[in-house]
Formats: C-alpha cells, sequence, structure tokens
C-alpha cells in the first residue's frame, strides 16, 4: 500500500485514503478502505474498476445499486466463480441475484431452487419445464397458489402446463377459476379452450372461444389442436378420463365433486370423486391431505360394508367408487322418520362391521353419520367417505377436530384423543336416531328414550343405547365387534310403532344451535357448551382471518388452536391458554417443537411476526405459541427463525 495513503488509514482518515488510493492507481486498496468506512457505492465502483466482479456484485447490492451489480455480472466469466458467488449471496438472502448466476452458467434447476425462494415462481418453473421436471415445476407453481390463490398470472402458468401435460381434467378446474374480469382472463382461456376440447366438452369449448374472440375484439383464435375452434363436431356425451361417461353431476364441495359415470370398460354405473381443491390459503393442501388419506383407507381396506373402490386415477386425483343405488342413510330418514328397530339395528351391525375391519388396520373413521352410509341395489348398508380418517398404529391415538359436530363424541369435540370408542359413539347416536325419528342436537341432549318411541322397546334397549352413547369412552364397548354383539343380544320389534309416531310427531330437521352457545363461567372464563372448550376469541379481520387460515392447515400441537370463524359476531374462536409465559430459557426439545410448528406455519403460507417470550406459553402439554392477533406487514420465515435463535 502507498505509504501516504497507509498514514492517512492509521489516521482513521479513511475516506481521503480510498481517494488518494483511487488517484494513485490502485483500485483494489481503494475498495477496500471505502469497504472498511462503510462506503458501499464507491467500494463496488472502485472494485469494478480492479476488475474484481464478484467482489463489486456483493458491494453494489450492500449499497442497493442494482445498476452496478448488472454491470459487475458481466464481469465474471468463471463458472466456478459464479458458483462460488452466488452460494454467498444465497447465504445472505440475496436469491434472486444467486439466481442469476448460477442461470448464466447452466445450473438451471439449481437456479429455479433459488428463483422460487426469492418469489419469482413463474420463473422457476419456466426453468424445471425446460430441464424436464414438470413434475417439479407444477409444484413451484401450485405452492405459489396456495400462497396466494388470487395469483392469476401463476394459475394461468399452471393451467397451461397441465393442458400440456395431457392433465385436461386439472387445468379445466384450474383455467375456469380465473374471474372474466381479470387481466390475465384472455391468457386462460386458450389452454383452457384445448383442454375442454380434448374431454369433449364441445358446448364449454363454443362458450368460451366466443368469449376470446369478444376479448381480443375479433374472430375467434383457433383451437391449439390445429381444427377450428367453430368447426362442428359430433356430438358425444362428455366424458372423464376416457372411458368414464358422465351421467350427471350428484353433488359438489369445496374440496370434490361427485360424479355418476358409465364405466364403458366395465360396462356398470359408478361414482367418480374428484378433487377440487379450495379457494382458500392453505385451503387446497388440507383438501388434498383428506382426499388421500380417503385414498390410502379405501385401499387398505376390503370389505363386503365398505363402498367398493374400483380405482384410484392418480392424474385427476380421483377415486371411481361402485355406484350405491339405494341413496343414503340420511335420505332415508329423512323422507320415513323412525326405522323398524331390526332394520336399524341391521344397518347399524354393518357399519359397525366395517368399523371393526378398519380399526383392526389402524384405521378410524371419525366422520361416522348418516350421510355415509350408502344402500346397495339389494339394500345392504355400507360405509364410505373415510376423508377425514386417521391412520396409523390403533395403539396410539388420533388427533381430534375433524368431523361432523352431532355425531362427534365428547372427547373428539373436546379436542381430547380420538380412538376406536369415538366410532362407536357415532353409531350409538345414529341407531338412537334412526329408533326415535329425532335428529341429535350438537350438545347430546336428546328429548326421548327409544322406548318412548316404540312401544316394543324397554329399558334393555334404552341401557343398550346409552352404553354406545356415554360420556367416558371407557364405559362404551371396548370395541365394534363388542357393540355389535351387544346389539344383537336383544330382540328388536320388525315394524314401526305407528300409534306412537302418530301421538308423538317426530320433525327430522336439525334443531337450531342455541342462542346461548358461548357461556360466562364464574371465574372468567369462556366456554363453548357444545364442545365443553374453553375459548379465547379475536376479532375478526383480513389478517386475523389469513393468519387463522394458516394456523388451522399447520394443525400443529405447538400452535394455539384455531376452533371456528363466527362471522356473525365478527370474531375468530381460539382454544384458550393458561396465562403462563415463558419466563426460563428454552430446552434443545421445545426449540425444536417451536421450530417444527413455524415450519408447518410457513409451509401453510403464513409466518408469526411474535416470535417472543410473550407469546410462549409454558402449557402442561409443552410449550405454545400464542395466535398474536397484531398485523405485522414485515413478518416472514426468516424473521420468525431469527427471533426464535435469539430465545
Amino acid at each position: 500500500m502507498d505509504p501516504d495513503v497507509a498514514r492517512l488509514v492509521r489516521e482513521q482518515r479513511l475516506v481521503d485514503a480510498a481517494r488518494l488510493a483511487s488517484d494513485r492507481g490502485d483500485p483494489r486498496s481503494a475498495s477496500e478502505i471505502y469497504e472498511h468506512a462503510c462506503e458501499w457505492s464507491s467500494a463496488a465502483a472502485e472494485a469494478m474498476r480492479a476488475g474484481d466482479g464478484p467482489r463489486a456484485i456483493e458491494l453494489a447490492l450492500y449499497a442497493g445499486d442494482e445498476t452496478t451489480a448488472q454491470q459487475a455480472l458481466a464481469l465474471v466469466g468463471d463458472p466456478a466463480a459464479k458458483q462460488s458467488v452466488a452460494a454467498r449471496l444465497a447465504h445472505h438472502g440475496r436469491y434472486t441475484w444467486a439466481a442469476r448466476l448460477l442461470e448464466s452458467c447452466g445450473r438451471n434447476v439449481d437456479a429455479a431452487r433459488l428463483w422460487e425462494r426469492g418469489g419469482d415462481a413463474l420463473r422457476a418453473a419456466a426453468l424445471l419445464e425446460g430441464a424436464g421436471e414438470a413434475v417439479e415445476a407444477s409444484r413451484v407453481l401450485q405452492a405459489a397458489m396456495l400462497r396466494d390463490p388470487r395469483a392469476w398470472g401463476v394459475g394461468v402458468a399452471l393451467g397451461a402446463m397441465l393442458d400440456r401435460l395431457g392433465k385436461w381434467e386439472a387445468a379445466v378446474r384450474l383455467l375456469q377459476r380465473v374471474p372474466p374480469d381479470a387481466p390475465e382472463r384472455r391468457e386462460a382461456l386458450v389452454p383452457l379452450i384445448h383442454s375442454l376440447q380434448r374431454l369433449g366438452l364441445d358446448g364449454a369449448a363454443s362458450e368460451a372461444t366466443t368469449e376470446l374472440a369478444r376479448l381480443q375484439g375479433g374472430p375467434a383464435a383457433p383451437a391449439q389442436d390445429d381444427a377450428p375452434a367453430t368447426a362442428a363436431r359430433p356430438a358425444q356425451a362428455a366424458s372423464v378420463f376416457g372411458r368414464y361417461q358422465v351421467l350427471r353431476q350428484v353433488a359438489s364441495s369445496p374440496s370434490a365433486r361427485l360424479l355418476e359415470c358409465l364405466d364403458v370398460v366395465r360396462g356398470e354405473r359408478v361414482a367418480v370423486k374428484l378433487f377440487a381443491g379450495g379457494e382458500d390459503r392453505g385451503g387446497g393442501r388440507d383438501a388434498l391431505a383428506r382426499f388421500e388419506r380417503e385414498v390410502e383407507a379405501m385401499k387398505a381396506l376390503q370389505h363386503p360394508s365398505v363402498v367398493p373402490l374400483r380405482d384410484f386415477l392418480p392424474e385427476g386425483p380421483a377415486l371411481v367408487l361402485a355406484w350405491m343405488d339405494g341413496g343414503t342413510l340420511e335420505r332415508m330418514m329423512t323422507e320415513m322418520g323412525p326405522i323398524a328397530p331390526e332394520r336399524a339395528v341391521d344397518i347399524a351391525s354393518a357399519v359397525l362391521a366395517a368399523l371393526g375391519a378398519a380399526h383392526r388396520l389402524g384405521i378410524v373413521h371419525r366422520d361416522v353419520k348418516p350421510a355415509n352410509v350408502l344402500f346397495d341395489d339389494g339394500g345392504g348398508a355400507r360405509l364410505g367417505d373415510f376423508g377425514v380418517a386417521h391412520l396409523g398404529d390403533l395403539s396410539t391415538t388420533a388427533t381430534a377436530g375433524l368431523g361432523t359436530m352431532a355425531y362427534m363424541s365428547p372427547e373428539q369435540r373436546g379436542g381430547r384423543p380420538v380412538t376406536a370408542a369415538s366410532d362407536v359413539f357415532a353409531v350409538g347416536v345414529m341407531v338412537r336416531e334412526m329408533l326415535t325419528g329425532e335428529r341429535p342436537r350438537p350438545d347430546d341432549r336428546p328429548s326421548r328414550l327409544p322406548s318412548e318411541a316404540h312401544r316394543g322397546l324397554d329399558a334393555r334397549h334404552d341401557a343398550a343405547v346409552s352404553r354406545l352413547t356415554a360420556r367416558d369412552p371407557l364405559a362404551r364397548p371396548v370395541d365394534a365387534f363388542e357393540a355389535r354383539a351387544l346389539l344383537a343380544s336383544l330382540p328388536w320389534p320388525r315394524s314401526v310403532d305407528a300409534e306412537t309416531v302418530k301421538r308423538h310427531p317426530i320433525s327430522t330437521r336439525s334443531p337450531p344451535p342455541p342462542a346461548d352457545r358461548l357461556a360466562l363461567r364464574p371465574d372468567g372464563t369462556v366456554v363453548d357448551s357444545w364442545t365443553e372448550r374453553r375459548i379465547e376469541r379475536v376479532s375478526l379481520t383480513e389478517h386475523t382471518l389469513a393468519r387463522a387460515r394458516a394456523f388451522a392447515v399447520a394443525d400443529h400441537p405447538a400452535l394455539q388452536p384455531v376452533w371456528r370463524v363466527d362471522e356473525e359476531a365478527g370474531a375468530i374462536w381460539l382454544g384458550a391458554l393458561d396465562d403462563r409465559l415463558l419466563d426460563r430459557p428454552l430446552t434443545l426439545v421445545e426449540r425444536t417443537r417451536i421450530g417444527e410448528a413455524l415450519d408447518a406455519l410457513h409451509a401453510a403460507g403464513g409466518a408469526h411476526g411474535r416470535v417472543d417470550r410473550q407469546h410462549l406459553v409454558d402449557a402442561p402439554a409443552g410449550v405454545v405459541l400464542r395466535f398474536g392477533a397484531a398485523h405485522d406487514a414485515d413478518a416472514t420465515a426468516d424473521r420468525d427463525k431469527a427471533a426464535l435463535a435469539k430465545l
């Protein structure tokens, strides 16, 4: 180093020293001195003069000077140097710049990972598809859609990709969601028309073609299969997956559509259950998980009292099930009211036989109800819809939460572990409903006993039903087989007691929920009378709703549970936590537990923003992270992890 420059450095006159070094033709020393003086722009400029591209890029980015950083990219020619700089930039969170460097040296797959982390899902997907990683490309776009369901540009890119891959059903479902007034609508119509035509849905394709012509201000563009969009085609019934001719849509929900179809190969009617995703943030991932659980359960369980699985189509995804001609138990009771006791016990016995087989395989159904009991053409009862089933070892217990309130066991409503006994409880509620014609109440307080609804029933029958529906799981039969044997041990009349029904007409409509569902206890806690859970409430806003969705999808025991969105009252119900804030350092196990909870929250598209001791509760079952209703616009996954590291 020049002696005069060194003297100025010793005197801490760094800027003067850097200028002198630059004037005397030593840009490398000038850059280093400017850096020590925190003059990042000048340091970057001197690094450029010295031909040190990697150093110039990093310094320019520190200065926020993207123009200089872009110019410095041209100075980094060696692929090894580019990869080294990219690694350093990625370490400091400069993902998009690191991605540019890797892309410039042909490392497209690695670059795509960084583009995704930098928030550019479209660029990441394009690179992955170009590298032959179409499945991974679609995953990137799906993840972006889960984070922001209204990112229509991403949705169009994903729909077009699905169309190119021949997954026309999925493409149509996605592309049809693009609103008519969205700027991306015109771009969405081209692959939508092609997919509709491939599925044989010519009427819908014609409507979309007309809309495209209107948006373009001229005649319709030709369809992608090189046939004019308006060309006449022979009329044919719509079909799905090449072999299932659609007869009608039976039902739909935010997560699935149920179609009655004709399997042209087997020549039989089938039910095709198509996964339809979800509109809400995180909802699609949660619904798909339930759909996949149903697939696993149906594959594992082959039983004469379970709706038969004909096929699973992963490209949908879709389930193909045997068609049940006899409708549901829900419809039967709505139309008929009370059912003859012997017939009611036959139905319950079939359901219990199916549950017994499921429980032996480690499957707890968790949503046994009349709508999920179907009848085949011979009148046999079969259990279906394993979408909320828990799969695992029954020596452990399932997490509660999902199901239908009126048929839930007390432990399931209270958020306690769910076991085979919980399914037995639901069957008991159905038996009581079939015998009395009275719809169950969520508060589990029937107004009539079976013996009061039928003169051929007595205290023995009341006791059997009461045992199946005991509040204490240990007071119920030990398993479905014992419950079945209990019912079979009693004589049951073969006909409905018409005189009792005439004297005591029963409404088959579900009772309205009580107005005083929330009760204030003397100690000041608020309790949901339906579930007996202690409740905390926060105001329902756009921000708290988005946070609640992420918490619900994450579903981690170290996150405060979200129970309900009460739109009428403008509140979100949370599981109440004790006020024992953490006043000690986290143990390694606790740190890992909170880290896993945050990972689940981030994967669900959320970020907490308040990972501190004011939001950590020292609960008996382990440390829990409070909901934290305050909005933090700067909350990110990286900030959450940094905050956890400081605790």
